[in-house]
């Protein structure tokens, strides 16, 4: 950063009152919050949370496949970034198709933006990337609330090269101040004529979606040869760009348990308690789960796969589950948690519920 830019973001700070707190609007944005896994193979068309908290997938309608890592390939300052990796090409693109890296806001936390007033301010996004070949790739501000987008190209070289886009202010629309998803940011990186069709007009606000994609974008599924590496991602209020705003791993992973929280080891040790429960009668455990942080909604229950991968620890003795553990009535702060077995609980007893497979774990989502 130039002295003639920190200047500037100075007098811009001091002028929005903006001295202390975040500036980092995202979240996990030096990847280094990996709950669910570090590596992801075969991820098409389902899309999803992968690996990285908080960056998701958003696929459709492709035969393209690839691997996603937490990896280990940075540029200097940054212990982790995501990598995606493709491993079958899909050159025959449908109009429909499309792949997007991407992160998703809650309303509330985009209020400063001021959006959809005489005022909206100027939204800067900062990365790195890099990739095993040159590409030009669509970085995309994505308002859910009322259906507009504006987006820039962006290029990726064999080296890792820190990108700074500064998206104009929004007059139109207004975020909604809730707890729920108003914006994304996309990183777009394949896609069909309904996104790519239209002329592209960079950093414009507009509802077109065939106008999405630019006009020079490359496709991820060109090639088996074809990565993306992306890390440092930042988003912040004004134009400039200021550095890495780097938080603690602790800060960062209880930011990331709003919306997710893994329960178990994950790293093949099943022997360990997942959680303790109390018995009902001869059959039935139940637990109370504390959240914390609390959660941004009332989550779902995500388990390892079937009853045979979880077990009951009670009196020296270990009892098969009959079914997968269940999530009863809960809130943002608590919840009941049951395991249920054939036969042989006592009532009144406190069990312990392990996994009876590598790995096992119990997780609850919340995710926008």
């Amino acid at each position: 950063m130039t002295k003639a830019a920190e200047l500037a973001k100075m007098g811009e700070v001091l002028t929005n009152s903006q001295i202390g707190g975040r500036r980092n609007i995202l979240i996990n944005g030096s990847q280094i919050v990996a709950q669910r896994a570090t590596q992801v193979t075969g991820i098409g068309a389902s899309g999803g949370y992968q690996t990285v908290d908080r960056w998701t997938i958003s696929a459709a309608n492709t035969a393209g496949r690839f691997t996603m890592d937490q990896s280990t390939d940075t540029p200097s300052g940054f212990a982790n970034s995501t990598k995606l990796t493709c491993t079958t090409a899909d050159t025959s693109i449908a109009a429909g198709e499309i792949l997007q890296f991407q992160t998703k806001i809650e309303g509330q936390d985009l209020q400063s933006l001021k959006k959809g007033t005489s005022d909206a301010e100027k939204v800067t996004v900062s990365f790195y990337v890099k990739g095993n070949a040159n590409a030009t790739y669509t970085c995309e501000l994505h308002d859910r609330d009322n259906t507009r987008y504006n987006g820039q190209e962006f290029s990726v070289t064999t080296s890792w090269t820190r990108i700074i886009l500064t998206f104009t202010g929004d007059t139109t629309g207004a975020f909604d101040n809730d707890n729920a998803v108003s914006m994304s940011l996309n990183f777009n990186l394949h896609g069909g004529s309904t996104y790519t069709g239209g002329t592209f007009s960079s950093n414009t606000w507009h509802t077109t979606a065939n106008q999405r994609f630019g006009d020079n974008q490359t496709s991820f599924f060109d090639s088996t040869d074809r990565t993306f590496f992306i890390t440092g991602l930042q988003m912040e209020v004004g134009s400039q760009a200021t550095p890495f705003e780097h938080r603690s791993f602790g800060e960062e992973l209880e930011l990331c348990k709003r919306y997710y929280q893994s329960v178990g080891d994950r790293s093949n040790n099943h022997t360990l308690p997942l959680f303790d429960t109390a018995a009902q009668d001869a059959t039935d455990s139940t637990s109370t789960f504390h959240f914390f942080p609390p959660m941004r909604a009332t989550p779902t229950l995500e388990t390892t796969g079937t009853a045979a991968d979880y077990k009951i620890y009670t009196n020296n003795t270990n009892i098969a589950l009959a079914s997968v553990p269940s999530f009863g009535s809960g809130s943002t702060q608590c919840g009941f948690l049951s395991a249920a077995v054939s036969s042989g609980l006592t009532a009144g007893e406190v069990c312990h519920v392990t996994g009876n497979t590598d790995p096992a774990f119990v997780a609850f989502t919340a995710e926008l």
